[in-house]
């Protein structure tokens, strides 16, 4: 199953295209559309509903999204290919984190964080979350955002259907380092490099 995730995490959030698949401006496709393509280009790989229910089901990080009468179906965040997830603003906790690997701190020192391919720059409220998420890309370390300051001077904060928190960018003034990135579970206020 991990291996269908993969190709609908390809083809849901970079490059429907590949198999001919069209996403409506909110990025929703139709299931049996998505089904039918898939099987047709997929390469050995086999895709009907109840295989698709399995993955949108089972995705620990709830990748995928059902619409509620079931025909539709997108990734409720990462994209890369333009769209507009149709999510409303809303007021994101005073502090939020961010995972990456150590070897990306100079630049994001030097520039903030940037969403780069994707559309949005991805945020969580704890900072467990945010290291599982930095462990993938190397050793990790967690950010602290300061997301109160960055709200309160305009920037807009959106959160998925996954509970990610997702922003345009966050410039260097608002970002800290974990003061014990050994330990991401023990912030506090005064725990901030």
């Amino acid at each position: 199953m991990e291996t269908s995730s993969k190709f609908l995490s390809l083809v849901l959030r970079h490059k429907p295209e590949e198999i001919g698949l069209q996403l409506d401006p909110a990025s929703w496709a139709d299931v049996d559309e998505l089904i039918r393509l898939a099987n047709a280009h997929a390469n050995g790989l086999s895709f009907d509903r109840p295989l698709v229910e399995a993955i949108v089901a089972s995705s620990d990080k709830k990748r995928f999204a059902l619409s509620p009468d079931g025909q539709r179906i997108r990734a409720n965040q990462g994209h890369s290919v333009e769209i507009a997830l149709g999510l409303p603003p809303s007021v994101p906790p005073d502090v939020l984190y961010h995972g990456t690997a150590t070897r990306f701190l100079e630049s994001i020192h030097a520039r903030g964080l940037h969403a780069g391919s994707r559309q949005h720059v991805h945020l969580s409220a704890s900072p467990e979350v945010a290291r599982q998420v930095g462990s993938r890309h190397g050793k990790p370390v967690v950010l602290v955002v300061d997301a109160r300051k960055m709200a309160a001077a305009g920037s807009v904060f959106h959160i998925a259907d996954n509970a990610v928190w997702l922003t345009d960018s966050v410039p260097v003034i608002y970002l800290r380092e974990l003061a014990d990135n050994a330990h991401a579970g023990m912030e506090n206020e005064s725990g901030v490099k």
